[in-house]
């Protein structure tokens, strides 16, 4: 457990922010280090994968002949880290305080991708062979859109033939239940430029006979989504698969606390969508559409009478499954273009996108794992889906053909992309002994 922790926290001291230009040095520097834990866990063709955008990092081994080949999927790049004023201890400074490790990346996805590398070290650097068949590949852009990861498996796919995948980037539904997640939203996110004229205006001269580029992007988003949280573009929805009711009588059946939901997980003072469906496939399996900032105009201290002349604003739509990301895309173009008023020029540009994915839970690959997980945490494992986006399941469901198994080991309190991100140390140090397990299962079939 030392040594994990060790090398865990040298590997959150690199700032690998994708997102940031600046940060491209400590990127690559995350991605050496990535490939040095391959190579002392035992993995062999160790390499970067260079291309456009951050390098990919693999490793295999495949001394298994006959028996299953996983292909193990992680990312080295962590979101970035602002507002550091709200975190109690350094980002980029992992701190143990008590059972939970704190650093940006302890849980997204680190402090959870260790648990793979470990799991093969623990046979490998003992001597031991593995009971399967493992493929390493790790990108440095799931932060920031994946285009590397994507482009490189739909050219070089039939060179990573595998029976599966699998994925630690999920969290158990509750401290002590093991958990696989099955489903996960698809994501567009786009960015929308507008502009009204060439300079910013001043209030009292012009107020009332000039448009505001804040005033526009703001009744041009607000167009696209009903007060409950219905997206209200025609045919946004076409291609939807709701869930079964097998899944929502199972969903049910979990554990759960509403009250403490909203005040002590999300902290919100109260909960919001659409009123016909329940919570969970509000946040699991229906479409839905954020704003994630709007900048434009004046926001320092004191008053500035300005009208803006520009605003942009960051927008995602998430994705159920059977909607397709392209088609979504160009029907959000359209339907600003349509709002936009007359002498305004708008511009949508679709910055990345993934379809959702939904794995049968009575997959072998699958069952294997929770019943793995069923052993080293003593309660029967339980299945969900999420409603975050992890791009490279639905590129490998296309690409390989094969499901991904997502066996989850982070906690719905770890602050995944906020400040004071941390990770539940008991749990990394279990899900390597899980893994291994699974390795076993999998080798006995």
């Amino acid at each position: 457990m030392e040594e994990v922790l060790n090398e865990l926290q040298e590997w959150l001291r690199i700032a690998s922010v994708s997102a940031d230009p600046r940060a491209v040095d400590d990127v690559r520097r995350a991605a050496e280090f990535t490939a040095g834990m391959f190579e002392r866990a035992g993995l062999e063709g160790v390499r970067l994968i260079e291309g456009d955008g951050h390098p990919l990092v693999y490793g295999e081994w495949m001394h298994a002949p006959g028996k299953p080949t996983l292909l193990c999927y992680g990312h080295y790049d962590v979101q970035p880290a602002e507002p550091l004023e709200l975190w109690r201890t350094p980002p980029f400074e992992p701190t143990v305080i008590g059972e939970n490790l704190y650093a940006r990346g302890a849980a997204d996805d680190k402090g959870l991708a260790i648990i793979l590398i470990w799991a093969v070290r623990r046979y490998l650097a003992e001597g031991r062979p593995l009971p399967v068949n493992v493929r390493f590949l790790f990108e440095g852009e799931e932060e920031s859109g994946g285009d590397h990861v994507s482009q490189f498996l739909r050219a070089a796919g039939g060179e990573f033939a595998c029976d599966a995948a699998l994925i630690c980037d999920t969290e158990m539904f509750a401290p002590e239940l093991p958990t696989i997640c099955v489903g996960l939203r698809g994501i567009v996110y786009a960015e929308l430029h507008i502009e009204t004229g060439e300079t910013d205006l001043h209030s009292g001269v012009y107020g009332g006979g000039v448009p505001n580029a804040l005033e526009v992007a703001a009744r041009v988003v607000a167009s696209l989504k009903g007060a409950t949280g219905k997206v209200l573009i025609a045919g946004f929805e076409d291609g939807l698969i709701p869930p079964t009711e097998e899944e929502r009588e199972s969903w049910a059946a979990l554990p759960f606390d509403e009250h403490e939901y909203q005040r002590g997980e999300a902290k919100v003072f109260t909960l919001h969508g659409e009123p016909e469906y329940s919570l969970f496939e509000r946040l699991w399996a229906r479409p839905t559409m954020e704003i994630h900032g709007i900048a434009g105009g004046f926001t320092g201290e004191g008053a500035k009478t300005v009208i803006p002349c520009e605003a942009v604003v960051k927008m995602s739509c998430r994705l159920g499954p059977g909607m397709d990301p392209n088609r979504v895309g160009s029907l959000l173009s359209q339907a600003v273009a349509e709002v936009t008023p007359a002498g305004v020029k708008s511009s949508l540009r679709i910055l990345h996108g993934a379809p959702a994915s939904v794995v049968d839970p009575k997959n072998p690959f699958v069952r294997e794992a929770a019943s793995a997980m069923t052993e080293v945490f003593g309660s029967k494992t339980v299945y969900t889906r999420s409603g975050g986006s992890i791009p490279i399941v639905g590129l490998i469901e296309e690409v390989l053909r094969v499901p991904s198994v997502m066996m989850g080991f982070g906690l719905p309190d770890d602050n995944l992309h906020a400040p004071n991100e941390k990770v539940y140390l008991p749990n990394v140090y279990r899900g390597i002994e899980a893994v291994a397990r699974y390795f076993e299962r999998l080798g006995g079939l």
